[in-house]
């Protein structure tokens, strides 16, 4: 288990990374509605690292499918995180100005700021996404066999 969410982690990250940096390439890495992508990334990413466990699992669990989803989604979040801090203190110091600025916030908070909402966003686009997720792919007890379960 430890594999699948480590291995998916770090595959969204990569692209989360590939896209931040092609958003650069193009010039429309300041355009905080294009993060929107970033979404539907890490919904990929959770959703393959869940069918990935669910593929290699006979007996699909609840609570550590759940763990798959929101440990691969945190890594991600981690790491990503962690490149977006040394994209901003060391590589480009005027891009937090720049956000900072479309955002029309008077105080000047920085990139301490941004970090911290990236760090918040990317957890929970995590969680709500593997909740949702969740729904998708546990077993249902709507069948004939689940009809016993009742009370």
């Amino acid at each position: 288990m430890v594999k699948v969410y480590s291995r998916f982690g770090i595959y969204i990250a990569i692209l989360l990374i590939a896209y931040f940096l092609l958003l650069k390439l193009i010039g429309l890495h300041q355009y905080p509605v294009l993060s929107a992508v970033n979404g539907l990334i890490f919904g990929f990413g959770i959703y393959m690292a869940l069918k990935s466990y669910a593929s290699r699992k006979n007996k699909f669990k609840y609570e550590k499918a759940f763990e798959v989803g929101l440990l691969s989604g945190g890594i991600a979040t981690i790491l990503f995180t962690a490149f977006m801090a040394v994209y901003m203190y060391q590589i480009d110091m005027e891009f937090a100005a720049a956000i900072m600025d479309r955002w029309n916030l008077e105080y000047n908070l920085g990139t301490l700021m941004l970090l911290l909402s990236i760090l918040l966003m990317g957890f929970s686009t995590s969680l709500v996404l593997t909740l949702t997720f969740m729904q998708l792919l546990k077993k249902s007890w709507n069948t004939q066999d689940g009809n016993r379960n009742t009370l």
